[in-house]
């Protein structure tokens, strides 16, 4: 694989594909409107100045990775590229029908993923003309800096598709897991209620934010508590999450905190919107 085409430009998309151009890949990169890529760049652009004050890149270094990355809102791009990472948000709807485009425009031979954090990869390759093309490849946020990838089959996905994309996953020196498909996959399906029930915790009065955070730091030695990581993930994001695996499931045991819904409707989603279970 050479050239790399990611589909969203947001927190994930654009991290994905800062990963890609670092380690020499050509990125196109696609979304609907032009507007759409300032976040994503502003974000990279900060990234490879911290980097470069801290001496673990060079200015030099910055320059050649951003004549890797190219932006564009034409489907044509995607024409001849080697591997597609749709890196979208978590909307059934909306990812099968980004895969049928996909499905039109992709070569015969390109891969086909899906960085979705639980979604059904079997249901999204379904509008496909060749499913077995399809798999899921889950990153994990910050993209540049977690070392992991869920790798997930789809009841289509051919042996040759998982080992292309394990390639290139490790090509990006990153770990994989293999997963098996279901709601959340694994990572998500134990971390998810995990940060569901800290939230019950906070809401029940057992503890203070600040001491919830601190005792799972000290006393589990998790780098980041769980309502500080609920913050960078986005708590609409989490609610979203949760709902789809209570949905899902309909295991009662995964219902989401109520806090977490007043707070998602308050418009309190975390850092992107600088006030959550803390203020920034």
């Amino acid at each position: 694989m050479k050239k790399i085409g990611v589909i969203g430009f947001g927190t994930m998309g654009a991290g994905i594909a800062q990963t890609c151009v670092e380690n020499g890949y050509n990125v196109v990169a696609l979304e609907m409107e032009d507007s759409y890529f300032e976040r994503g760049q502003a974000g990279i652009e900060r990234n490879w100045n911290r980097a470069i004050e801290k001496e673990r890149i060079t200015k030099a270094d910055k320059e050649k990775y951003s004549k890797l990355l190219s932006l564009t809102t034409d489907w044509n791009q995607f024409k001849e590229v080697d591997l597609i990472i749709e890196a979208v948000s978590e909307d059934m709807d909306l990812k099968k029908d980004l895969f049928k485009k996909i499905d039109e425009v992709a070569k015969e031979d390109a891969t086909i993923v899906s960085n979705t954090s639980g979604l059904s990869i079997t249901e999204i390759a379904s509008v496909m003309s060749n499913p077995s093309r399809v798999m899921g490849m889950h990153f994990f946020n910050p993209v540049p800096v977690m070392k992991l990838v869920e790798l997930i089959r789809g009841i289509e996905t051919s042996n040759e598709t998982y080992n292309k994309s394990k390639e290139f996953v490790e090509s990006l020196g990153k770990e994989v897991i293999d997963v098996n498909e279901s709601p959340l996959f694994a990572v998500n399906r134990i971390l998810v209620p995990m940060i569901n029930e800290a939230i019950f915790v906070l809401s029940e009065g057992v503890a203070s934010a600040e001491d919830i955070d601190k005792g799972m730091k000290l006393g589990a030695n998790h780098p980041m508590g769980p309502l500080s990581l609920a913050d960078l993930i986005g708590l609409d994001t989490l609610l979203f999450v949760q709902d789809s695996l209570y949905e899902e499931t309909q295991d009662s045991k995964y219902r989401a905190a109520p806090l977490l819904r007043k707070l998602v409707r308050a418009g309190h989603l975390g850092r992107k919107t600088k006030k959550g279970f803390y203020t920034y």
